[in-house]
């Protein structure tokens, strides 16, 4: 398995170097992106002369606050969630403590070796990346408590959470507690490309992690797209009422071709199968790409097909693969 599909999903262009085709002929499920993606209205031309003004990106950053429920003064826009993870990492110089099973830089922008007795920043992905596991909030804040109590940190990685609000704990962000939510906007919304995320925290250390980013940490873009779609209350309450009804089609399939999944997430499912790597590369030659996983011979994840074509051709390959790989 090489390891630019085990890493980070994506990366079309080098699944097109060792399997073939171009990046046209693919379906790409390696993902957890919402592929019906929000679309910017046509109104309102972006000045790429000008440098983004300071009032733009305050205004989204209220706006985002608004959605997330937290106060303004909390909220810190950055380019990418993974971004803020990495910059948090730099900045708490503290060992994290991540999940098992994991979103990648999690383990990465907290990899300082850990002394006897040293606080820790424990990192939850909820849901978590990649099984789609939820912790309720009850057990979450008994984290809290007890991280506090030791002089640590929990860091919430809520990227997946705007499928459905209440899995989220935004709202338990306070000046006087030592607790990190990191947002996403291009998941929920299918703009992975704007690079466009958020850290809620303290006001103390989003003010060194603004220092960190300089002046202009966004694009003009970034700013425009995000302002404008988090205020977009139809289409967010259409976006989770139809990604539950795709999700459920893609379990029908899963379970029909033999593929034990789970996942509350309706962005992606993680498969069981005898040999992932197998079944990788059994869909890879019919164009499709999942996401297989190092260390976990027997874990492959799906991302969520964007039509019933795109499920019809999963559905399809499957069969040719064989679904226990």
């Amino acid at each position: 398995m090489k390891e630019p599909h085990t890493f980070h999903g994506g990366r079309l262009s080098d699944a097109c170097a060792r399997f073939g085709g171009a990046q046209a002929d693919w379906l790409d499920l390696s993902t957890g992106i919402n592929p019906s993606a929000w679309e910017p209205s046509s109104g309102g031309e972006l000045d790429w002369r000008a440098l983004p003004d300071p009032s733009t990106l305050a205004e989204l950053e209220r706006t985002a606050a608004t959605y997330f429920g937290v106060d303004p003064s909390l909220c810190l826009a950055v380019p990418g969630s993974e971004a803020g993870l990495r910059a948090l990492g730099q900045i708490l110089q503290l060992p994290g403590v991540p999940q098992p099973l994991c979103y990648s830089t999690h383990v990465q922008a907290f990899a300082k070796p850990s002394l006897a007795g040293e606080p820790t920043v424990r990192v939850l992905g909820n849901p978590n990346n990649p099984d789609g596991a939820l912790v309720p909030r009850e057990p979450l804040l008994d984290v809290l408590k007890a991280q506090e109590a030791a002089g640590g940190w929990l860091l919430v990685d809520e990227a997946f959470a705007d499928c459905n609000p209440a899995w989220s704990i935004a709202d338990e962000v306070a000046e006087h507690r030592r607790l990190i939510v990191t947002r996403s906007f291009g998941k929920f919304f299918g703009l992975a490309g704007v690079r466009l995320g958020f850290v809620l925290g303290p006001s103390q250390l989003l003010t060194r992690l603004r220092h960190l980013q300089g002046e202009w940490p966004l694009c003009a873009a970034a700013i425009r797209f995000g302002t404008d779609a988090y205020a977009d209350a139809p289409w967010i309450a259409r976006a989770r009422a139809n990604l539950f009804v795709a999700a459920q089609r893609l379990d029908a399939v899963l379970t029909r071709r033999g593929l034990a999944s789970r996942g509350e997430c309706p962005l992606f499912r993680l498969g069981t199968v005898p040999c992932a790597n197998h079944l990788f590369e059994a869909l890879a030659q019919q164009q499709i790409l999942t996401r297989p996983f190092t260390g976990h011979p027997h874990l492959l994840r799906f991302g969520l097909p964007g039509s019933a074509a795109a499920l019809a051709r999963l559905d399809a390959a499957l069969a040719v693969a064989g679904a226990n790989g």
